[in-house]
C-alpha cells in the first residue's frame, strides 16, 4: 500500500472515529551518538488493525538535501534500500531487530560521520481506512571521538602484602554535556572473560567495588581516587596472591537523551600492566577433631581444621588412613579417591568435602569395623604457577587420631546446641539437639525450660511415641517465638527449633527420654540438661560517625560513613539507618533521609536541596552519605542512628530489638584556596594625541573549576596624591557598569573594555587627549558560583601601572613665570599671574588650569579656564571666592578676592595649547607644560580697636558681664527702696490715725468740761 501523503494528515485528523487511532512512536530526539559506536533507535505502532506483526520501513534525510528521503532498510522488501545503504545491510552492519510484533530497533553496528540526519520509521497500512499517522521521525547527530584512555604499559613484580598504586589518564573533548565512569579490571591467568572488576567510579560519581573485591574495599584496602580532572589512581593496601594478573583501566562515556536515560557512546581501554606476586609463606597448623568412638552403622564424621595462615589461603586437603592415602581435595575443589574408596563413594556411604577455605570433612555414613584405625590429615598451601598446575609453598600433617568402634552399652543421652555453641543472640534460631544412643523401641521426648533466675520448669514441647506433637501456650505463640518446631531426626535423634529467640530464653533446657519396657509394664528415663545464654542486641551495639574531611571545601563533595560495630556482625540482621542534620545556627536536628532495612528510601521535610545533589548507599553494618557540591548550607552537625531488627520481628510486625545513636560531628564548609594571580608588572606607554590605546590585565595563573572572573579598571591623573577612580566595572556575569566620574556618554563612548580571552582583558581608550594622561591599573575578583546559586568571592589581585604620556606634536610651549602682585594679607585681595614666554601661532588657542596643595589636604583643582573662554570650578563653592581669566595672550591671571587663613598652600599652573584638526574639524591639545610651584603664605590682618576689645578675654568679659552684675544690683536696691518707702508710709498712715483720734478725743473732753462749767455757772445763777 503506498503511503498516504503528507499533507492529507489534518483531514484524516477530522475523521477520526470514537475507537482507537493507529499512532507511530520513535525515540525522541536529538540523539547524539559517537562515530565508530553503535546506534539503536527504537520505533512502535499502536491503535492498528489486521495482523498483530506490523511491517517497519526505515529511512533518512540527510543535512546536505534534507527534503530528499533515502531508503535504508525494510522488514518486508529485501530491495528496499538504496544502493549505498545495500552493502551495510547486507554485511548486517545494519539490521532491524524484533522486539514484539508491533515494535523493532534499528541497530547500527558502526557509525560514519555521513550517517547523520533524520530517521523516519513508517509502517505500511494494514487498516480498512486511512485513521491515525504512519510514521515519526527522530533526528541523529554523529559526533567525533574525543576520549582516550592510558596507561603506560608495564610489568610490577611485588610481594604479597606489598602496596600497590597505578594511574590511568582518562580524557573527553566533546562539546556536548556527558559523564564519564572509569574502571578498573584484573584479567588472571588462564581466564578468557572480561575480566574481573576491582572498583569503578560510575558516571554517577559513586565508588562501586566489583563482587570479589566488596570486602576489602569496605576495610579500605582497595580504593580508586580521581587526581585533579583526568588523572585516576588505583590504590591496593596490601597485595594478595589473587591479585596476580594482567591489570587495566576502562574509560566510559556516558550521554543522557531526551527520554532521561543515559547511554554509552565511546569506550576505551588502556595498555594492560602484567603484575607478579610472590606469596610469602605462613606457617599454620593441622588438627582433626572426631569423636574417640563410633557405634557401628551410625555416621562417623572427622574434620580437618587449619589453625594460621594468612587471609584467603589455598589449601588442598588429603586424608590418610592408617598411614594410606584414602582420598584428597585440591585448591580448586577437585575430588581424587583411591580405589578402594571409589565405589563406597558411589554407593553414597562415603563423602569427602570441603566445608571452608581451611576446614576439610571426611564422612563414613554407615561405619563398620574396618573404618577403625588412625586417621591423619595432610594440609598443603599452594599457589597457581602456570596454567593446569600448583606450586606447593608448604606442607603440615596433623596429628594420628585413633578411632574405635564402640562396643554395645547401656542406653546414654547426649544433649547438644546446633551451633555446637551455648550462646546465642536475640532475635537468632536457637537449636537444641537431644540423641538418645542403644535404644530398642520406640522413644518419646519432653522439653523443659528453668527461665534464669528461676528454679521452675515450664514446658516447651512434647512428643509422644507415635510422633504426636505438643506445644506449650507460652511458647507456641507467634509472636513471641515465631513457629516453634519439634522434630524426630533419626530413630534416638531429637531437635527442638525456637526460630527467634528473646533475652528471656535465656537459662536451663532439660531433655527428658522415655521409652517403654517390652513388657509394657512401665518406663525408663533419661534425663540431660544445658545452659543457654541469649545475649542482648543492644549489649554491643556501638555507632560512630566518620568523615575524611570534617572540612569540606565549596563545591566538593561531603562524605559521611555511619560504621554500625557490634559482636554480632555475622547474623547479617536487618538494619536501619537515619540520618539527622542540624544546620550551623540552629538548635535542632531535622531528619535528612532515612534507609530502611530493604532498602526503601524515606526523606526527611528538610529542604529539597540536599535530596537533589545526595548519594546514600548502604551495606551490612555501613551506611555511606555523599553530597556533592557542597555549599555553606550543608555546614553544621550530623548524625546517624542505627536501628537493629530480627528476621522474625520484620515478618510479625514485631518491635525492634536494638538502637544506638553516633556522636555528633561538625562539618565546616571552608572556601577553596585562590591561585588567582594577575602580572603585576609596571610599563610607560607614551602614543600621540587623538590617537587609539589598548591596556591589557593579563591574568597569568586562576583556580581551578567553574569559575568567573570580574575586571575593576581604575584611573589617576598625572598630579601629585591624585585618588584611584574607577572607571567602569565588568562583574562575574559580564555585566558593564561605570564609576560615577565615568556614567556621561562622551565618556562611555571614550572607554569600553572587552574580554579578549578566557586569561586577557583590554580597556579601549579612544581620541586619547591630555585629559587621559595618568596611571591605569586593573583589579580582578574570582567568582565561584554554588548550586544555590549564590556567587562566592574566592580571591582579588591588583595589576601593575600603566602610565600613559601623550607624545607632543606640536610646539613646545613654556610657562615662564607665576608671580603675585602684593603679600598674601589675610581678608585682603591676591592676584597670581601666570604667564608664557611666547604667545603660540595665531591657530593656536590656550587653555590654563590652576591647582593648590593645602597643609591638610592634598592636591586639588580650583579652577579651568578652556580654550573657548569656559570656566569649569573643582568645586562650586569656589565660584565666589576666586576668579580666573586672562589678561593678554601670554598672560594668566587667578584672583583671590577674600583670602582667608586655609588658602595657604602650594599653587602652580598648566597652560595647554590647542588646534583644530582633522574633519570635521575638533579642538586637540598639542602640547601642555606646567609652572613651579610657589608657597603662598597668608598673614594675618592688623587689629582693629574693635577686635582688640573682642582678642581680650577679661576685657570682654569686663565690658558685657559687669553691666548685667551692675544692673542687678541696682534693681536690687531700688526693690529695697521701694519696700522701705512702703513701711515709712504705713508707719506715718497710722500716726496720723492715733493723732486725729487722740485730738477728737481730747475735743470732746474739752467740750464736756465746758458744758459742765456751764452747767455750773447756771445751777449758781
Amino acid at each position: 500500500m503506498a503511503r498516504i501523503p503528507r499533507v492529507a494528515s489534518f483531514f484524516l485528523f477530522l475523521t477520526k472515529l470514537s475507537i482507537g487511532q493507529r499512532e507511530v512512536t520513535v525515540q525522541k530526539g536529538p540523539l547524539f551518538r559517537a562515530e565508530g559506536y553503535p546506534v539503536s533507535i527504537g520505533c512502535n505502532v499502536t491503535g492498528h488493525k489486521g495482523p498483530s506483526e506490523q511491517h517497519f520501513e526505515w529511512s533518512v534525510f540527510l543535512p546536505t538535501a534534507p527534503t530528499r528521503e533515502v531508503h535504508i532498510i525494510s522488514t518486508k522488501d529485501a530491495g528496499f534500500s538504496y544502493m549505498v545503504y545495500a552493502p551495510r545491510v547486507q554485511s548486517r552492519e545494519i539490521y532491524v531487530e524484533r522486539v514484539k510484533g508491533s515494535a523493532v530497533f534499528l541497530h547500527i553496528s558502526k557509525l560514519q560521520m555521513k550517517d547523520a540526519g533524520e530517521y523516519e520509521c513508517y509502517t505500511p497500512s494494514t487498516d480498512e481506512k486511512y485513521y491515525g499517522n504512519y510514521s515519526a521521525k527522530t533526528t541523529l547527530i554523529v559526533i567525533p571521538d574525543t576520549l582516550s584512555a592510558t596507561m603506560s604499559s608495564q610489568t610490577l613484580n611485588k610481594e604479597e602484602g606489598e602496596p600497590l598504586e597505578l594511574t590511568c589518564e582518562a580524557a573527553k573533548a566533546t562539546a556536548q554535556h556527558t559523564h564519564l565512569s572509569v574502571a578498573w579490571y584484573l584479567m588472571r591467568d588462564g581466564e578468557r572473560s572480561q575480566g574481573i572488576e576491582i572498583i569503578s567510579l560510575s558516571k554517577d560519581f559513586v565508588l562501586i567495588p566489583g563482587p570479589s573485591y566488596t570486602e576489602r574495599f569496605v576495610a579500605g584496602d582497595v580504593r580508586l581516587d580521581k587526581l585533579g580532572a583526568s588523572t585516576f589512581r588505583l590504590t591496593v593496601g596490601s597485595l594478595r596472591p589473587s591479585d596476580q594478573g594482567q591489570l587495566f583501566c576502562e574509560a566510559t562515556e556516558w550521554i543522557q537523551d531526551p527520554d532521561g536515560t543515559w547511554t554509552f557512546i565511546t569506550k576505551k581501554q588502556t595498555d594492560q600492566t602484567t603484575l607478579w606476586i610472590q606469596p610469602a609463606g605462613r606457617d599454620f597448623q593441622v588438627n582433626v577433631t572426631t569423636e574417640s568412638t563410633f557405634a557401628a552403622g551410625k555416621p562417623l564424621e572427622l574434620l580437618c581444621l587449619v589453625v594460621g595462615s594468612g587471609r584467603d589461603p589455598q589449601l588442598q586437603g588429603t586424608w590418610l588412613f592408617n598411614g594410606v592415602e584414602m582420598a584428597s581435595i585440591d585448591a580448586g575443589g577437585v575430588l581424587g579417591l583411591k580405589e578402594d574408596y571409589k565405589e563406597r563413594a558411589r554407593e553414597g556411604q562415603l563423602q569427602v568435602s570441603k566445608l571452608s577455605p581451611k576446614a576439610f570433612s571426611l564422612k563414613i555414613f554407615a561405619a563398620g569395623p574396618k573404618d577403625e584405625g588412625a586417621y591423619r590429615c595432610a594440609v598443603a598451601e599452594v599457589t597457581r604457577a602456570q596454567v593446569g598446575s600448583w606450586q606447593v609453598l608448604q606442607r603440615k600433617q596433623s596429628p594420628d587420631s585413633h578411632v574405635h568402634l564402640r562396643k554395645p552399652a547401656a542406653r546414654s543421652l547426649v544433649m547438644s546446641t546446633g551451633n555446637k555453641r551455648p550462646v546465642v543472640w536475640e532475635g537468632e534460631a536457637l537449636t537444641l539437639l537431644c540423641k538418645a544412643d542403644g535404644a530398642e523401641s520406640l522413644l518419646s521426648v519432653t522439653w523443659w525450660h528453668v527461665p534464669q533466675g528461676r528454679t521452675q520448669p515450664q514446658l516447651v514441647a512434647g512428643m509422644k511415641q507415635d510422633g504426636t506433637v505438643q506445644l506449650s501456650d507460652s511458647y507456641g505463640e507467634l509472636e513471641s517465638h515465631g513457629n516453634v518446631r519439634l522434630e524426630k531426626t533419626d530413630w534416638g535423634s531429637f531437635q527442638l527449633e525456637v526460630p527467634s529467640t528473646s533475652v528471656t530464653d535465656s537459662g536451663t533446657y532439660e531433655c527428658r527420654v522415655s521409652e517403654r519396657t517390652r513388657n509394657q509394664a512401665g518406663e525408663q528415663s533419661w534425663t540431660q540438661k544445658i545452659a543457654v545464654t541469649v545475649k542482648s542486641l543492644q549489649s554491643s551495639l556501638q555507632v560512630s560517625l566518620m568523615s575524611r574531611q570534617p572540612q569540606v571545601t565549596l563545591t566538593h563533595t561531603l562524605d559521611l560513613s555511619c560504621i554500625v560495630a557490634a559482636d554480632y556482625a555475622d547474623l547479617k540482621v536487618p538494619l536501619t539507618v537515619t540520618w539527622h542534620f542540624q544546620p550551623a545556627g540552629s538548635q535542632a536536628f531535622h531528619q535528612l533521609i532515612r534507609i530502611t532495612h530493604n532498602g526503601t528510601i524515606e526523606w526527611g521535610h528538610f529542604p529539597s536541596q540536599f535530596q537533589r545533589k545526595s548519594k546514600v548507599s548502604q551495606s551490612s553494618f555501613r551506611s555511606q552519605l555523599l553530597i556533592h557540591d557542597a555549599t555553606e548550607e550543608q555546614a553544621g552537625v550530623y548524625q546517624c542512628k542505627a536501628e537493629v531488627y530480627d528476621r522474625n520481628s520484620l515478618h510479625t510486625g514485631g518491635p525492634m530489638r536494638a538502637s544506638a545513636i553516633s556522636h555528633p560531628l561538625q562539618i565546616a564548609v571552608t572556601f577553596p584556596e585562590s591561585k588567582l594571580k594577575v602580572n603585576s608588572s609596571s610599563q610607560v606607554q607614551e602614543i600621540p594625541i587623538n590617537s587609539n590605546m589598548d591596556i591589557e590585565c593579563n591574568i597569568l595563573s586562576q583556580s581551578a573549576g567553574h569559575l568567573q572572573l570580574a575586571v575593576t579598571w581604575y584611573f589617576s591623573s598625572i598630579s601629585t596624591n591624585a585618588p584611584w577612580r574607577k572607571i567602569l566595572e565588568m562583574d562575574q556575569t559580564n555585566v558593564v557598569k561605570y564609576g560615577d566620574e565615568f556614567h556621561t556618554p562622551w565618556r562611555k563612548q571614550k572607554f569600553h573594555a572587552e574580554k579578549v580571552s578566557q586569561d586577557a582583558f583590554q580597556l579601549h581608550i579612544l581620541n586619547v587627549g591630555d585629559s587621559d594622561q595618568g596611571r591605569y591599573r586593573c583589579s580582578v575578583k574570582e567568582w565561584l558560583l554554588a548550586t544555590n546559586g549564590a556567587w562566592y568571592q574566592l580571591g582579588e589581585e591588583t595589576s601593575g601601572l600603566t602610565e600613559l604620556r601623550l607624545r607632543p606634536t606640536g610646539s613646545k610651549i613654556r610657562v615662564s613665570r607665576v608671580s603675585w602682585t602684593e603679600n598674601a594679607t589675610e581678608h585682603r585681595e591676591v592676584t597670581i599671574h601666570c604667564g608664557l614666554e611666547s604667545p603660540g601661532g595665531s591657530a593656536s588657542l590656550f587653555s590654563v588650569t590652576w591647582y593648590r596643595n593645602g597643609a591638610n589636604s592634598g592636591s586639588k583643582m580650583l579652577v579651568h579656564l578652556q580654550q573657548d573662554g569656559l570656566l569649569e570650578y573643582g568645586d562650586e563653592g569656589l565660584r565666589s571666592h576666586l576668579h580666573c581669566y586672562r589678561s593678554s595672550p601670554t598672560d594668566f591671571v587667578l584672583k583671590l578676592h577674600r583670602v582667608e587663613m586655609e588658602d595657604a598652600g602650594t599653587y602652580w599652573c598648566k597652560v595647554a595649547e590647542w588646534q583644530l584638526h582633522g574633519t570635521p574639524s575638533q579642538w586637540v591639545s598639542q602640547a601642555s607644560d606646567a609652572s613651579q610651584r610657589v608657597a603662598l603664605t597668608v598673614l594675618p590682618s592688623e587689629p582693629t580697636f574693635p577686635s582688640r576689645i573682642c582678642s581680650s578675654a577679661p576685657l570682654v568679659y569686663f565690658i558685657f558681664v559687669c553691666p548685667f552684675v551692675m544692673l542687678i544690683l541696682l534693681l536690687i536696691a531700688l526693690l529695697c527702696l521701694y519696700c522701705k518707702a512702703r513701711e515709712l508710709s504705713t508707719l506715718s498712715l497710722n500716726a496720723r490715725k492715733e493723732k486725729t483720734l487722740w485730738v477728737d478725743l481730747k475735743g470732746a473732753g474739752d467740750r464736756y468740761t465746758n458744758r459742765r462749767d456751764e452747767e455750773e455757772e447756771g445751777e449758781g445763777i
